[in-house]
């Protein structure tokens, strides 16, 4: 009996050893993987480009690298935070579509008001873009005598900074009254093109820039302008470089949903011509008339790239004939509608991205109604307008003061006569009509 009992006794313990070793091996087979860490994947993002917008294509390449190490929603969204670029995966890419860059319209309905104000600047040029986030994009500031009008007109509409200034070239009816504004407000980014001039009007704009330690961008073709999520606003213009000043005029072209808007300055058939064959997509709702509708600028061509609705005539009182019967037959012709600042003052487009609302009825052409025409249209083509150079040495002078027997009281008397702009040396000017002191009395 004792022997039965032994044998029963070492049977239990060898069970029991048996199911011991067994649990022991299931619980070590549990523990041998060790948990996963991806902080190495993650630490790997903080060396990403500074400069997305820039290195776009790089940005891109580096994206996908970062998405081979990303297993997780968790990861992804800490990528993102880093880079500022949409690293999910493939399967989470329905989840992110709607995320976009700042300086690329959405794709969703667009919401608010843009307005785009042709501002009555006389013979000279000047449009004011208030974005509806609130925004300012100013392209350029009419003559040396509308400063005070430019900073008024600026204030009325609410504007404390101008985020983006251009201005398109060089000439004094188109950069004239910036300096003002420089002066007068708080100033975002700067865009000029690459031309030189030692004008007086020039000169005083960029020493305006200078004190307050602004910097200039170069306005040329193929600048992406980000000022409002909304728009998409490219620089088309200038190509390449020319020796005409009025070539060289920097073209912008906004779009606000399906609304689009051109803005010209005095580029000529030159650059119209390098335009289109550069493959831009010039087609815009509102086109500004360039050079102020002289035959020099608007070629057929270039309507037909861009086929309007609506054209801005951005004009004064002048002897060059501006705008020219050819021009104003050519749009008249293309059903285009016509608005002009010498006979209806300032001139404000508003767009809700599908609808445009001109703030005036268009002005009506008949063959009779451009009275200010000259006998020869080819003179607007050939006549430009010279300003003093920045230095006050002048070798050679007609005429002074004191031997002009013509006799002006103030400027209006100036303009109505017709003379205007007086230059120093012709009969009636004087240094009391040249307010800025620039050799250039009563320009508009």
């Amino acid at each position: 009996m004792r022997n039965i009992v032994s044998i029963l006794r070492k049977s239990n313990l060898c069970v029991f050893i048996v199911c011991a070793v067994f649990l022991f091996i299931i619980s070590g087979c549990g523990s041998t993987t060790p948990p996963v860490d991806n902080s190495e994947s993650i630490s790997q993002t903080t060396d990403a480009p500074t400069s997305i917008d820039e290195n776009s294509e790089q940005v891109k390449d580096d994206d996908k690298k970062k998405e081979e190490t990303v297993n997780n929603k968790e990861q992804s969204s800490s990528l993102t935070t880093l880079t500022g670029k949409d690293t999910t995966t493939k399967k989470e890419t329905t989840k992110t579509e709607t995320t976009t860059q700042a300086v690329k319209p959405t794709s969703t309905t667009p919401s608010g008001k843009l307005t785009v104000h042709y501002i009555d600047v006389g013979q000279g040029a000047s449009q004011l873009i208030q974005t509806p986030s609130g925004k300012t994009m100013l392209i350029d500031g009419g003559n040396n005598d509308d400063e005070q009008r430019m900073v008024s007109y600026l204030n009325k509409q609410g504007v404390t900074k101008v985020d983006v200034l251009i201005g398109t070239h060089p000439d004094a009816d188109h950069i004239g009254g910036l300096d003002a504004v420089v002066d007068s407000f708080d100033i975002g980014k700067i865009y000029l093109p690459k031309v030189s001039s030692n004008t007086k009007t020039y000169e005083s704009l960029l020493t305006s820039i200078k004190n307050k330690n602004l910097k200039v961008t170069t306005a040329k073709a193929g600048i992406n302008i980000d000022l409002d999520n909304q728009l998409d606003i490219k620089m088309i213009a200038p190509v390449k470089t020319y020796d005409d000043k009025n070539e060289m005029s920097a073209v912008v072209k906004l779009t606000f949903g399906n609304n689009s808007f051109l803005f010209t300055g005095d580029a000529e058939s030159g650059s119209e011509s390098d335009m289109i064959n550069s493959g831009a997509n010039l087609k815009s709702d509102v086109l500004l008339i360039g050079h102020h509708g002289s035959n020099s600028s608007t070629s057929q061509t270039f309507l037909n790239a861009v086929n309007p609705k609506y054209a801005v005539i951005q004009v004064g009182n002048n002897s060059y004939g501006h705008p020219t019967d050819n021009i104003l037959k050519r749009l008249n012709s293309e059903n285009i509608k016509i608005y002009r600042n010498d006979l209806q003052g300032t001139v404000i487009f508003t767009s809700d991205g599908t609808n445009i609302k001109p703030s005036v009825s268009a002005w009506k052409y008949t063959a009779t109604t451009n009275k200010k025409e000259t006998s020869s249209n080819s003179t607007s083509t050939t006549i430009t307008k010279k300003e003093p150079a920045a230095s006050s040495d002048t070798k050679t002078e007609t005429k002074t003061e004191s031997n002009t027997s013509v006799y002006y009281k103030n400027c209006d008397a100036v303009r109505a006569a017709g003379k205007d702009p007086l230059y120093k040396g012709d009969p009636g000017y004087s240094t009391k009509l040249d307010r800025d002191k620039d050799g250039i009395a009563c320009e508009r």
